[in-house]
């Protein structure tokens, strides 16, 4: 019998937002709706024209992180909301950012150095890695909260979580924002979408997800899932959290792609392709919010910072 328990969803160790299967699936997603301009510029930038150009560097910055060069990373991957699940879910840029920067200052950083041409081939194609996988993790409600989610959870949906369980599922979720239970909806996850306004339009991801938090993760509080066997009432209830989002994060993923392709003249696309060979120069940039330790971010780093592992 499949088992979660409060100490699964608060563990660092052994989980990573949606986990293998969830972020190649986000990355599958985005493949199928990127104009073809975009998709040319992409491959060119990660030097792959594969199938799984963009799926094959998803979960890139989870082993990225772990890394000497990397660490500065970690806490770029969530943005921990000081609310009060199960009464009061939100998020606030300038309340829950933090100095060390979050998942909305990254998206927003990153996505203003894929359009600095001056900048190393390296360092162009990290940007690109870190937004194809962060835009997967801020879709998922626990990233947008100091707690974890059960990466099991989406492979138990799916009965495994190599990469082709991933186009299969991807494929499956394609088809329902094209023609199925989401084509109506499609159009509103992406309303207000803005690369030239990236923390606004991230805090609306964001926020979107983080109220599943109230809704659909703890809806009765922590104390109700801490302890026993909450299969299969708690994993029946979060499975079409898990699959919308994943949609969303996928069909995201591939107009904010589209909106930075679009700014890149034919002849910056060619010059990217010609500074490939060059060697990663400097640092990452940091977009952060001055911001003390707070409770949520306390609990995170106690924690490790924890939303992956080494795959």
């Amino acid at each position: 019998m499949y088992s979660l328990a409060l100490t699964t969803l608060i563990a660092a160790h052994g989980v990573n937002a949606w986990g293998t299967l969830g972020h190649e699936t986000v990355a599958y997603i985005a493949q199928d709706f990127v104009q073809s301009a975009t998709k040319t510029w992409a491959q060119s930038i990660l030097g792959d024209t594969s199938t799984s150009y963009l799926a094959n560097v998803a979960t890139w910055a989870d082993t990225y992180r772990y890394t000497t060069a990397g660490a500065f990373s970690a806490p770029y991957h969530f943005i921990d909301a000081e609310d009060s699940p199960p009464s009061s879910c939100s998020v606030n840029y300038n309340r829950d950012c933090g100095a060390k920067g979050c998942s909305v200052s990254a998206i927003a950083n990153y996505t203003s150095r894929l359009q600095i041409s001056s900048l190393s081939a390296g360092e162009i194609t990290n940007a690109l890695k870190f937004i194809v996988h962060f835009v997967g993790d801020i879709t998922q409600p626990l990233h947008d909260e100091a707690l974890e989610w059960d990466t099991n959870m989406p492979e138990q949906l799916r009965g495994g979580y190599a990469l082709s369980d991933a186009r299969t599922w991807a494929t499956n979720l394609t088809t329902e924002i094209k023609t199925g239970i989401y084509k109506s909806r499609a159009s509103s996850w992406v309303s207000g979408l803005n690369i030239n306004d990236a923390v606004d339009t991230a805090m609306t991801w964001a926020s979107d997800a983080n109220a599943y938090v109230c809704t659909t993760v703890l809806p009765k509080g922590q104390s109700a899932v801490e302890s026993g066997d909450l299969y299969p009432k708690y994993y029946n209830s979060a499975v079409p959290t898990i699959e919308i989002q994943i949609a969303k994060a996928g069909y995201r993923l591939a107009k904010w792609l589209d909106a930075i392709a679009a700014t890149q003249s034919k002849n910056k696309r060619a010059a990217l392709v010609e500074r490939r060979v060059q060697p990663v120069q400097g640092n990452e940039l940091l977009v952060g919010v001055s911001q003390e330790m707070t409770p949520a971010k306390l609990r995170r780093a106690a924690i490790g910072w924890g939303c992956g592992h080494k795959h």
